[in-house]
């Protein structure tokens, strides 16, 4: 019973939240409910990771619990907040009335799962192109690198970096189509009920099938990995299918976790770490370039 419970969670929480959002009346298909949703099952995966978990090295200790609900907290205001006024819609939005342009609001003729699923794809898709670039561009890897000192992987890992990384890892092209509101929350869900495995300490037997088309703790604990080739692998957020196609997904799966040794970082350092190293690397470059002319100046 056990083995069943642990190969057959995944895929069955999957269609049950898609036949609820689908069949679901519009007196509680609505976003309050869906937050109410995710906070519920997190507290059920936060249980399931007590009674199966994957390493004991990951085991959740208070400090690792009160640091991960404080980003939580901070995801649900700071961040959310600053997307609503600069984030993907306001950007869309800002485009749309510059250029004179509509939305594609063709989509909204589709069936109601298909735009589910293209929300929910051209979303990751953005995310894998972003999440790719800062792994590859110093400036993007910055506030990228504080999520990389993490050591180990709990439900609410996801939501541990720096406010700036949060907010970038969050931008997204939906915001030039057209849904349905229902979409909306069924894309949601099955996000969700996806991505939320990758930063998790329970041990499934998730089916090949699965593993196959979508991201699971295996692959991003290779991502979170101590191994630097390792770590520049499983860039998408929820269908690694997407890395499959591009020849970035790595298959296999790490207990060391983290960056110089596997260190911790405290919380000061993860809000300040991106705007301190940006300000050391121009601070070097600027001496440099200007204290040399400088001394061939006096030499001169």
């Amino acid at each position: 019973m056990k083995r069943a419970f642990f190969t057959y969670f995944q895929p069955t929480v999957l269609f049950a939240l898609i036949l609820f959002w689908y069949y679901a009346p519009n007196s509680i298909a609505k976003a309050s409910t869906a937050i109410w949703i995710s906070v519920g099952f997190k507290a059920l995966l936060l249980c399931l990771e007590w009674i199966n978990p994957r390493y004991r090295s990951w085991q959740l200790t208070w400090k690792e619990l009160v640091t991960d609900l404080f980003y939580v907290g901070m995801g649900y205001t700071l961040v959310r907040y600053i997307n609503i006024y600069v984030g993907s819609d306001a950007v869309a939005d800002y485009v749309q009335g510059y250029f004179h342009l509509g939305k594609l609001d063709w989509f909204m003729g589709l069936p109601l799962l298909v735009q589910a699923f293209l929300l929910s794809f051209i979303f990751d898709f953005g995310q894998y192109w972003m999440h790719r670039g800062m792994h590859n561009w110093y400036p993007l890897w910055l506030p990228h690198s504080v999520h990389h000192y993490v050591t180990q992987l709990n439900v609410n890992k996801g939501a541990v970096g720096n406010p700036l990384e949060l907010f970038l890892i969050g931008l997204g092209m939906d915001g030039f189509f057209d849904f349905v509101p229902r979409a909306v929350l069924l894309a949601g869900a099955m996000t969700m009920a996806i991505s939320i495995y990758q930063h998790i300490n329970v041990r499934f037997n998730t089916p090949k099938w699965w593993r196959y088309l979508f991201n699971t703790v295996e692959h991003h604990s290779l991502h979170h990995s101590r191994d630097f080739e390792a770590s520049r692998s499983n860039f998408s957020n929820t269908y690694i299918f997407i890395d499959r196609i591009f020849g970035t997904c790595v298959d296999g799966e790490a207990e060391l976790l983290g960056m110089e040794g596997g260190r911790r970082m405290s919380v000061r350092e993860q809000l300040t770490y991106p705007y301190l190293q940006a300000f050391k690397t121009i601070r070097k470059k600027f001496r440099k370039r200007f204290g040399t002319q400088a001394v061939r100046a006096r030499s001169q």
